[in-house]
């Protein structure tokens, strides 16, 4: 659970914006979207191997410029 004590004095717009740095940062709505459906072992492999090839892909084309 994400907790932010607000101090004395201190602007609620401020502990807001200290609220949403640490929810983005825990990574839950990742966490949250991956939950919202079952996706089997042999897609997920899948989607990780294209997932690399894009990234190398990348990393190549970046190397040639």
């Amino acid at each position: 659970m994400i907790k932010v004590i607000v101090q004395e004095n201190e602007n609620l717009d401020r502990a807001l914006k200290r609220f949403k740095k640490k929810y983005e940062k825990s990574g839950l709505l990742k966490e949250f979207r991956k939950r919202q459906f079952f996706v089997k072992p042999s897609v997920e492999k899948k989607m990780a191997k294209e997932r690399a090839v894009r990234k190398a892909k990348r990393i190549i084309e970046e190397e040639n410029i």
